[in-house]
């Protein structure tokens, strides 16, 4: 059973900054290659989602692991507040529509879980609709995963709640960071308590389950994903599709 409280949301002791910070360029740049392999053979695809209370460093890491790839194979799509015509239609219409087909990487900043997690808190649902859409998340994940080969890797961007504050404070007090401040940001803060019941509910009904991130320090945050993501991108053993004799010849 995961208990948020009971999980570090900074980096292991003993970990060196900068050696990490080089590591996780190489891990990047290695990133990029299983990308390109996998955007090559069109047999797989995969999706991302980056979850995670405001502040959290869900931009920010999707900046710096995705560095060095290419757009045409990442795609990043962020879900806000739902059109009229979103809430017209079923919770799962908005996140089927950005999918990704094989050979694709798509990150969803935030995701199909919002609808779980802010709908949950303000009590826009009750608990038998939680329940009801938490089951067609994990039937929606598994169609995926065993009908299209898209792997699904989740991560809970792990912050403190003081970290938040710093870095919500932030974007009041420096002036280049004054474009991402949102007063509704301050507001969901104040339900901080509420947000973390949902969460551990999300994370604990998963079928697929989730990568707890510690994102106090960016530095340690973006390393922890992207060494996720390689490790995981190994172990599909992909290669360039390389012609027949017969197709060589004509």
């Amino acid at each position: 059973m995961i208990k948020l409280s009971e999980i570090s949301t900074v980096a292991p002791a003993g970990l060196e900054k900068q050696s990490t910070k080089k590591e996780r360029i190489e891990l990047s740049k290695r990133l990029a290659e299983l990308q390109h392999l996998m955007y090559a053979e069109e047999k797989r695809s995969m999706l991302v989602v980056f979850q995670g209370m405001d502040a959290s460093g869900k931009d920010g890491t999707t900046k710096k692991v995705f560095r060095f790839c290419s757009p045409s194979g990442v795609w990043a799509k962020a879900f806000k507040k739902p059109s009229d015509e979103e809430f017209a239609h079923d919770f799962l219409w908005r996140a089927h529509k950005f999918v990704p087909k094989k050979g694709r990487i798509q990150v969803y900043n935030r995701s199909h879980y919002e609808d779980i997690l802010i709908q949950r808190v303000h009590k826009w649902i009750d608990n038998e609709r939680v329940i009801y859409r938490m089951n067609a998340i994990n039937d929606f994940e598994e169609l995926l995963s065993f009908d299209n080969n898209t792997t699904v890797v989740k991560f809970y961007m792990h912050i403190s709640e003081e970290r938040q504050l710093e870095k919500l404070q932030e974007r009041i007090d420096v002036p280049s960071k004054n474009w991402k401040h949102n007063p509704g940001d301050w507001e969901e803060r104040k339900h901080w308590s509420a947000y973390m019941t949902a969460y551990e509910y999300a994370l604990n009904e998963s079928t697929i389950p989730w990568h707890i991130v510690p994102s106090d320090q960016r530095w340690y945050r973006d390393y922890f994903v992207v060494e996720t993501l390689v490790d995981i991108m190994e172990d599909f053993d992909m290669k360039l599709p390389i012609l027949s004799q017969e197709e060589l010849n004509g």
